[in-house]
């Protein structure tokens, strides 16, 4: 379900019989004449569809993540919440930008609609901006030919389903303005070539045996998940369009399985 473009059909539908009400109907009811269901109902709700319509549209969104690709970071059943107007505002529904504001920048957990399928939000971490040469071997991220520096943390265990136990080591990586955690699997290979589709700008990137290296394109962004051998990330279908983010996230705001998480900063 399009829920932007419903709020929408709703606001403009509950809006117009509010403005028909105004003008026109009521001076034409007697004055102790009571409105009739189609009309005060459709009042009642107007301001509280235009004010949930205005803040997820411009300000921020809710978001329930429904996979573990960005563990530790983010996990499975955690709600958050993203600024939409970070990186710019953006007319709802098409979401086409209208006032510039804030590049993404390194490290930024952002949300974007997923390539391949737009009525799909994902959530990863930007890890190329354009202009970047990325490069991904033996699980070690190097960023225009600076190595992206790691400190192991220690083991981290969590559960996936249908898996059971999953071992992972965990590391501080440190990209852009601050660090942030991930996990490697140094059972898994970095990189599975049977997944890696093609996609625009495919020629950007060059494949091999330990990993890959791709030159970012203008208007367009490298995204990985924190999770870096459990996320299908820009490393299989390609890059981010510009026109595709939705916000940054910045904060957890419920957890049903670990209420500790309710506040946590997004970093």
């Amino acid at each position: 379900m399009n829920f932007p473009l419903v709020l929408l059909i709703l606001l403009i539908l509950t809006g117009s019989i509010w403005l028909l009400d105004h003008f026109v109907l009521r001076h034409k009811r007697a004055a102790d004449e009571s409105e009739p269901w189609w009309v005060e109902y459709p009042k009642s709700f107007f301001p509280i569809i235009l004010i949930v319509f205005s803040l997820r549209s411009f300000v921020i969104e809710p978001f329930k993540i429904p996979s573990g690709s960005m563990i530790p970071t983010l996990l499975v059943g955690d709600f958050i919440v993203v600024n939409k107007f970070t990186y710019g505002i953006r007319l709802p529904v098409i979401n086409k930008k209208v006032i510039d504001m804030n590049e993404p920048k390194h490290g930024d957990v952002m949300v974007f609609r997923y390539p391949d399928d737009i009525s799909i939000d994902f959530i990863k971490r930007v890890v190329g901006v354009p202009g970047d040469t990325v490069t991904y071997q033996n699980k070690q991220l190097t960023v225009n030919g600076e190595v992206v520096k790691l400190d192991y943390v220690g083991d981290y265990k969590y559960v996936e389903a249908g898996s059971g136990y999953i071992y992972s080591d965990q590391f501080d990586e440190h990209l852009g303005e601050d660090s942030y955690s991930i996990l490697n699997n140094q059972d898994v290979h970095g990189l599975q070539f049977s997944s890696v589709g093609h996609f625009p700008y495919r020629e950007n990137c060059r494949y091999h045996r330990s990993g890959f290296t791709c030159e970012v394109p203008e208007g367009n962004y490298f995204t990985l998940g924190d999770n870096r051998d459990s996320s299908s990330d820009s490393r299989y279908w390609g890059f981010v369009p510009e026109e595709n983010i939705v916000g940054k996230a910045f904060m957890v705001w419920w957890n049903f399985n670990d209420l500790d998480r309710i506040g946590l900063s997004i970093r």
